[in-house]
């Protein structure tokens, strides 16, 4: 009758079977009864497989391990343990094959104590030299996190096969001990032990995590001379991915359209996947095209970096028509972090809309994820809306879903932005209570945002209570002591560091030089930075800032010429030091050769323009730069600022009709500042009777300013009428 059992295809078929079986006189064969609880278990009523175990009035072993494998097969693990515990109070009697089935049930349950009593089992029964029950005990450890218990198992292994190999390395693989994994290939290659198309999955992925290209070229090598799964499609996709992450992309492309294995979905992807790691967004995206074209539709996988590649281009409209094609093929984007993904493709560009309407997609937020909240947060807070940032902080923990260090992060960021000291120490006592405290990220955030609302000493305090302090730390300390003009505190860290420094440094110290006119230091500071061999434009324009503000024009204008790439910036920072040290010609001839070099100078550019026009006396030369302004010349339109210089401008020049009207055609409101060049203005060129249009027409908030102007011009009824309104 076992024939029969293979012919059975449908549940129908095994009912018939066991009728006919009842019929017989059969019904309580061993064998048979064995039989039919495996063919209902695979038919998928194992209510009919219990039922018939019941009925059978002295089950063997084999029987008790076939009814336990069948739960483990449907994912009823606390029943399959259950059943093994029922099993050892009725049974005496024990086999090698029930105890990998009952292994993988508390694998699967996350049950290490019930696992290491059943280990306790093995060891009573004397079935440890059974490679199959060693096996699945080191996996059994090796997921649950137990590198030792699983390393102890392998090593009182009398006989090691691939198969025992492979799971080692797995488990050394997933716990980040790569390394030590490769020494048991090594091992086993040493000691002849049969290499299979898993092992060889497993090492290559052990060689990606470990950056060792040479070793895994080898193990490729290996596969292609002894034809190993070279039919394996897993292999190739493996492979691509290890030479991605080696950064070998050339060897991963060949190994795609040259190799041996079959161009499939999962190796397309990985090759997809390679490129999005190492930085290379356009050529993912030409892949996912061409792998359009051969007719092959991506997965969630695939759609999760060709997305990825969309956001860090900034390419909004076709990272769009990725989610459209995602919707279209009833891609679940609950899966692979796609949803995570698309948050982040939105939020990256700015559509904050988007991006929480993808969030709240899922229906309930339930599912999703601590990656979906953080990628949302992170985006509220980039976008300067911090309150909101913190709001769905809050909620996140409402939730139940418990904040990473990514979270904390961005929360203190959000907090360190808008100043809300408060909320932000109590991050840092969540992070203390939940032990994310010793996280750089963590730590570095809430130097941050501690530094931001003035307390700098408690940002000194986590940084140097920090157990490993990377240039970001330092950059992060450094920053902060900045922005709260602490310039000589600054000096002393770059002074302390005992790690590499990086463009960061060097650009804090050097604002720091600048902030306080440490010439000396800057120099020196200067030298060190030659040293090192870093280039930035950012570090060139902060050289020549520094030069220019402390008075070594030639010097700020050598560092100007010699920058490879001249931001905006760097044109401000040279026009405006000529500007300030009263060399307006030399400051008006490079601002006409930025104009025609192409660059379109911004506000700050022109803001330097019309002051040092205003105070060196070009009056002429700065109308017509005001002129130009406002006709739209620059692409950009006059601001208060502006107006306010052209005001002092003609004011100091005893044009105050000219300044009067100037403001009143832009239509901008009175700043502080032009108010007080247009009242000494007048004062000075004795044109005091202009001030009462000013007092019409101006902010009616600033009498003090008026009440001066007449008081210094002996117009002392006009100062009784304002001392009267105040």
């Amino acid at each position: 009758y076992i024939p029969l059992f293979r012919a059975c295809l449908s549940l129908r078929s095994v009912s018939r079977l066991h009728a006919y079986l009842m019929v017989t006189g059969l019904g309580q064969d061993a064998l048979a009864s064995t039989k039919l609880i495996e063919s209902y278990s695979q038919m998928g009523c194992l209510r009919s497989s219990t039922l018939i175990f019941r009925s059978f009035l002295d089950p063997d072993s084999f029987m008790w391990g076939v009814l336990i494998k069948c739960h483990v097969w449907n994912g009823l693990f606390e029943e399959a343990v259950a059943l093994y515990r029922e099993m050892l109070g009725s049974f005496a009697g024990t086999s090698s094959f029930i105890f990998p089935s009952v292994l993988r049930a508390c694998s699967a349950m996350r049950d290490l104590r019930t696992g290491e009593t059943v280990h306790a089992g093995i060891l009573k029964s004397g079935l440890m030299s059974d490679s199959v029950i060693a096996t699945t005990l080191m996996s059994m450890y090796g997921e649950a996190g137990r590198l030792f218990g699983a390393r102890k198992v392998f090593d009182s292994m009398p006989v090691r096969d691939s198969v025992s190999c492979s799971s080692m390395i797995t488990n050394l693989v997933r716990e980040g001990e790569a390394g030590e994994g490769l020494e048991i290939f090594r091992e086993m290659l040493r000691q002849g032990v049969e290499v299979d198309h898993v092992t060889l999955l497993v090492v290559a992925e052990a060689c990606g995590q470990t950056g060792m290209l040479s070793f895994g070229s080898s193990c490729h090598g290996y596969a292609i001379r002894r034809s190993v799964g070279l039919e394996n499609e897993a292999l190739g996709s493996s492979l691509i991915a290890m030479y991605g992450k080696c950064g070998d992309l050339r060897a991963a492309e060949k190994l795609l359209f040259e190799g041996p294995y079959r161009k499939s979905l999962s190796s397309w992807t990985a090759l997809i996947s390679s490129y999005n790691q190492n930085g290379c967004y356009s050529e993912a995206l030409r892949t996912f095209i061409d792998m359009q074209k051969v007719g092959l539709d991506g997965n969630s996988v695939t759609l999760m970096n060709v997305v990825c590649c969309c956001a860090r281009l900034g390419l909004l409209l076709q990272g769009k028509s990725v989610h459209g094609y995602a919707t279209r093929h009833g891609i679940d984007v609950d899966r692979d972090f796609l949803r995570s993904s698309l948050i982040d493709l939105y939020a990256t560009s700015g559509n904050l809309w988007c991006a929480k309407t993808v969030f709240g997609g899922g229906g309930v937020h339930e599912k999703n994820d601590a990656v979906s909240w953080n990628v949302l947060i992170s985006g509220y807070a980039k976008e300067g809306m911090a309150h909101e940032a913190l709001r769905l902080f809050v909620q996140m923990a409402a939730e139940g879903v418990s904040p990473d260090s990514y979270a904390l992060g961005s929360a203190l960021l959000a907090s360190g932005s808008v100043g809300l000291v408060d909320f932000g120490s109590q991050i840092h006592s969540s992070a203390i209570k939940s032990s994310r405290i010793s996280n750089e990220f963590v730590e570095n955030a809430l130097i941050d945002m501690y530094s931001k609302c003035g307390r700098v000493g408690s940002g000194l305090g986590i940084f140097r209570d920090g157990r490993r302090r990377s240039v970001v730390a330092w950059n992060s300390m450094m920053c902060g002591f900045l922005c709260n003009g602490y310039s000589r505190e600054v000096l002393s860290l770059f002074d302390e560091m005992d790690v590499a420094m990086d463009g960061v440094t060097f650009l804090t110290a050097i604002q720091a030089c600048s902030n306080a006119g440490f010439v000396d230091v800057g120099k020196s500071i200067h030298r060190e930075l030659i040293v090192s061999g870093l280039t930035d434009p950012f570090l060139d324009t902060a050289l020549t800032d520094f030069y220019a503000r402390c008075g070594e024009l030639d010097t700020a204008r050598r560092v100007f010429d010699g920058s490879d790439e001249k931001t905006v910036a760097s044109w401000s920072s040279m026009i405006g030091g000529y500007a300030m040290h009263g060399r307006m010609d030399d400051s008006l001839a490079l601002f006409d050769r930025m104009t025609e070099s192409g660059v379109k100078p911004n506000d700050a550019v022109m803001m330097n323009v019309l002051s040092g026009c205003s105070h060196s006396g070009y009056v002429e030369k700065g109308k017509h730069y005001f002129e130009l302004l406002a006709e739209g010349a620059y692409g950009i339109e006059p601001k208060e600022g502006h107006y306010g210089c052209v005001v002092d401008m003609l004011s100091r020049a005893g044009d105050v009709n000219s300044a009067y009207e100037a403001v009143a055609r832009s239509g901008w409101w009175w700043s502080r500042e032009a108010r007080s060049a247009f009242v000494n203005g007048c004062r000075i060129h004795g044109r005091m009777e202009k001030i009462s249009q000013l007092q019409k027409n101006g902010d009616d908030d600033d009498y003090r300013l008026l009440f001066n102007g007449y008081a210094e011009a002996g117009e002392w009824e006009a100062c009784v009428e304002v001392r009267r309104k105040m």
